[in-house]
């Protein structure tokens, strides 16, 4: 009875570790080639007539990352009309003394700074701050909106370069993920990875083409760099649908898609985070408010993920180590390839954070810390304090009547 328990459980856990294998030779061939970082701005020729451009920030509580992030957008390089908007959503750090600060001593684009007042029922404060700063900006009739936030350096080029993929390629929404800061020992753990589950989520080949019913309704933009035309957020409702979005990115990108936009997303090369998140506790922070909301709060969807990422991450190390306690050679082979398909597909995004390769076979411990991060958001949430920044916490959509 003992024995034939034993090799039951062998061929199990052998079947399971086949079964890793298979999902990551699926997402190594047919996951749009996520794992590749090769999708940067798209061809682009300078436009004969450079379009006006409005760039709107909402800060709250940014006076730390300022002084780094808004003299790169007062020192845009641009040839065509351009202005600088940023709405202070209830600072308590003096953040819109300090950019008026900042402007006085820097000549460049010009620069209003407004404030809202604290968001209504049914918005977000990021989303309302949005909202004041694109009803400023259609005062000036621009042709783009870049809305981008206050903890994001653009290079000089920054504006000009996405006007220009814009233009050239027809976009609706032209976006670019910033490379995050990668400097302590947590964001070096934590940060790639970030970005690389974000890429297996949302495959940025797929975002840009139409086709097929599946690939054309991936849609997905990075808040903290999108270039969007002022007629297609005006078609979309931009950003009345979507003012109780939590992960509102990817809400805007949706509903630009939904109404015909194109839309691209892809990485940057000189837009960056200065944003700091040297303690897992920061990283914790960042990741649990919304986690729980891309799942759009459903207890069935949160066992599901878990049970994915156990399977995808988690079975490849185990398999390898049950395999050598046990003397199952197939086990252990099969654990240690997907393994190292899984290490593999990690290289290309370590390379452009300019890491070492050695963080790649600790993809699966990562892949926990996010599987309990996940699990921490849902816990937040049903104790009433999900979906918490900088001192608010949002209800879940539905939970507070809608406007007429």
């Amino acid at each position: 009875m003992g024995q034939t328990a034993h090799v039951s459980a062998a061929v199990w856990t052998s079947a399971v570790s086949a079964l890793s294998l298979a999902v990551w030779l699926w997402l190594l061939l047919g996951q749009g080639m996520y794992w590749l970082t090769d999708v940067r701005l798209p061809p682009r020729r300078d436009p004969g007539d450079w379009p006006s451009v409005c760039v709107v920030v909402p800060a709250r509580d940014e006076a730390a990352v300022l002084p780094q992030s808004l003299p790169s957008l007062l020192g845009q390089d641009y040839p065509g009309r351009a202005e600088v908007i940023l709405i202070d959503d209830g600072s308590g750090d003096g953040t819109g003394e300090l950019a008026r600060e900042l402007a006085r001593h820097q000549d460049g684009l010009p620069l209003t700074v407004a404030s809202p007042g604290a968001p209504p029922p049914g918005w977000t404060g990021k989303l309302w701050a949005v909202r004041h700063g694109i009803v400023l900006a259609r005062a000036r009739e621009p042709e783009y909106l870049l809305l981008t936030d206050a903890d994001i350096a653009h290079a000089p080029d920054s504006l000009r370069s996405l006007v220009a993929a814009a233009r050239s390629g027809g976009f609706d929404i032209v976006s670019q993920m910033a490379r995050l800061r990668v400097t302590s020992f947590w964001e070096r753990l934590v940060v790639p990875a970030f970005v690389y589950f974000f890429c297996q989520l949302y495959p940025f080949r797929r975002i840009g083409r139409e086709g097929t019913k599946r690939v054309s309704r991936t849609a997905a933009a990075a808040g903290g760099c999108v270039l969007l035309r002022t007629e297609a957020a005006e078609r979309a409702r931009i950003p009345d649908a979507i003012r109780n979005a939590v992960i509102d990115d990817v809400a805007l990108a949706r509903a630009v898609k939904g109404s015909g936009g194109r839309i691209w997303l892809g990485l940057a090369d000189r837009v960056d985070s200065v944003r700091p998140y040297p303690r897992l506790g920061d990283l914790r922070q960042m990741i649990s408010r919304s986690a729980y909301a891309q799942l759009r709060y459903r207890p069935l969807l949160l066992a599901g993920t878990v049970l994915a990422l156990a399977l995808v991450y988690l079975v490849p190390p185990s398999a390898v180590v049950v395999g050598a306690a046990t003397g199952s050679a197939a086990t252990a082979v099969l654990g240690a390839s997907a393994w190292l398909v899984m290490a593999g597909t990690y290289l290309p995004m370590l390379r452009y954070y300019r890491q070492p390769a050695w963080p790649a076979l600790l993809l699966p411990f990562t892949a926990f810390l996010y599987l309990l991060m996940t699990v921490d958001s849902a816990v937040q949430h049903h104790r009433g304090r999900g979906a918490a920044w900088k001192g608010r916490t949002y209800a879940r959509p539905g939970a507070v009547p809608e406007e007429g």
